[in-house]
């Protein structure tokens, strides 16, 4: 009967424990989420919740609202419709980049263009050999 008890107060405890740390963390996300509202300027480039982006024209603290300009477009919306500052990704092409996203130095492929535009002699030579198997009737075979 102990036992039972023992590992009904431990569940209960790790309960508790788990709640206080959501709470916690949801607060101090909501303290920065404040702290971003607050510190929103005119010209600060922003996604709203729906997608949109757009840059601050007005901040307005006292109905928290704030009006964006969007190709054009004014648009005034709550500030919780803002989801968070946009950050443009940098784009690379894929003529940029080698199969494992490397960066590839182009000044040395305009180098080798250079080269193979002058011709170059190329001089082989082919060595004929006779196996054991040769007779005279049959042609010689390259060595490899």
């Amino acid at each position: 009967m102990p036992m039972e008890y023992l590992f009904l107060i431990i569940l209960l405890v790790f309960m508790i424990g788990m709640m206080f740390f959501q709470t916690r963390k949801a607060k101090q996300q909501q303290e920065e989420r404040k702290n971003f509202w607050s510190n929103l300027a005119p010209g600060t480039e922003i996604v709203t919740i729906g997608g949109l982006i757009g840059k601050v024209v007005e901040v307005d603290e006292q109905y928290e609202e704030i009006v964006l300009d969007s190709e054009g477009s004014l648009l005034r919306f709550t500030f919780r419709a803002i989801s968070r500052e946009y950050v443009r990704p940098a784009y690379v092409s894929d003529d940029d980049v080698d199969e494992n996203g490397n960066p590839i130095d182009h000044s040395a492929d305009q180098q080798d263009e250079t080269q193979e535009a002058q011709p170059q002699q190329i001089e082989a030579t082919v060595e004929e050999t006779f196996t054991e198997t040769d007779t005279d009737n049959q042609a010689p075979m390259p060595k490899q």
